[in-house]
């Protein structure tokens, strides 16, 4: 994933969450007609000694200085100076990195390589869950958006970016299960896009097609402990990171429900373009398929792009390796490969 790094270099000067120059720079105009420093908190400290709009909190003293954070520190005040703090490194950078000092914390505020934290998400998850009961599935009204909306935020607002409990998500599912009719699910590895173009002109469902699937695709999200914000500014990568943060474990958990609650035929597209169509390391391969029930039948499809030989088959390794799992689930399996993306579109 891309790291978001919100960064800014102007004839050499780098501006990273980091304090305004103690004197004026002759290029520091240019640098507040930055996007970056129009959608920061740099935007809200100016010259004087004013604190950042709304960042003091009862019994805590506003911050002076010109620190871009109001975690931080101006270099100049006298607790910069100490040697606990000199020591401190906010954003977990070596001492040799020549950004590791511009800030020093009152609270630890780490910096993550995923991309922070999706702008308006709350509203985006409002207008989300309104669209979704009132438009495209009206049968579902009954469900309550703004407390949805709340549940989410209350997962993991204020938490540990990198402790996220499949239990954190219990209230947040339980007001949107991710069941649909039974034998309308289709579950995608490596083939999402084509997957929804199907859904769509086939009546099934996806997993991005259930309400709390609808609200978070494409989103991201993570708090700061101790604080009632979303970082913004990053959130945990699940490869360089943890891979217990609030995004992927809110993936895994919805994943193995809408497995559990899958019945009849289901369906999977795998894509046939790769060695191994079927990854037991990616969603499908170690959250849904392990947890589809007894009973449930599961057509695989391994689709190939138009006017390429497929490199994966039915009778490959890594499908031979799924026919295993579901085998010792006790579900039923069938396997169709050498399908084109055209073919597959045209299929009833």
């Amino acid at each position: 994933m891309r790291s978001n790094q919100p960064s800014l270099a102007l004839h050499g000067i780098p501006v990273i969450y980091c304090c305004l120059f103690s004197k004026p720079h002759p290029k520091l105009s240019a640098i507040k007609q930055h996007p970056f420093y129009q959608r920061s908190p740099l935007r809200d400290f100016e010259g004087g000694g004013r604190s950042r709009k709304g960042s003091e909190r009862k019994g805590e003293p506003a911050l002076k200085g010109k620190c871009s954070l109001r975690n931080g520190l101006a270099l100049s005040s006298p607790a910069a100076q100490t040697p606990a703090a000199a020591s401190t490194n906010w954003s977990g950078r070596p001492s040799s990195d020549p950004m590791a000092d511009c800030c020093t914390p009152i609270k630890k505020l780490c910096w993550w390589h995923g991309a922070g934290s999706t702008a308006d998400f709350q509203k985006i998850i409002q207008e989300r869950c309104d669209t979704y009961t009132q438009t495209i599935r009206p049968g579902s009204r009954s469900r309550n958006c703004q407390a949805i909306r709340q549940a989410f935020m209350s997962t993991f607002i204020s938490k540990d970016p990198c402790k996220a409990t499949k239990e954190d998500y219990n209230s947040l599912i339980n007001l949107a299960p991710p069941t649909v009719p039974c034998g309308q699910q289709v579950f995608w590895s490596k083939t999402k896009e084509l997957a929804h173009e199907y859904v769509k002109r086939q009546r099934l469902m996806t997993l991005e097609d259930t309400l709390l699937g609808y609200l978070a695709d494409g989103l991201s999200w993570c708090g700061e402990p101790g604080s009632s914000d979303l970082n913004i500014w990053s959130c945990p990568d699940w490869r360089k990171d943890c891979r217990t943060n609030y995004l992927s474990v809110f993936w895994e958990v919805l994943s193995e429900r809408f497995a559990e609650s899958a019945c009849s035929t289901v369906r999977v597209v795998l894509n046939g373009s790769l060695e191994n169509a079927f990854d037991s390391m990616s969603i499908f391969g170690r959250v849904e398929a392990p947890n589809l029930r007894p009973q449930v039948e599961l057509e695989a499809w391994l689709v190939h792009d138009t006017g390429k030989p497929p490199s994966d088959s039915c009778s490959g390794s890594s499908i031979r390796k799924l026919k295993s799992i579901l085998d010792g689930r006790n579900v039923k399996f069938r396997c169709m490969d050498n399908l084109s993306r055209d073919q597959f579109l045209q299929r009833s």
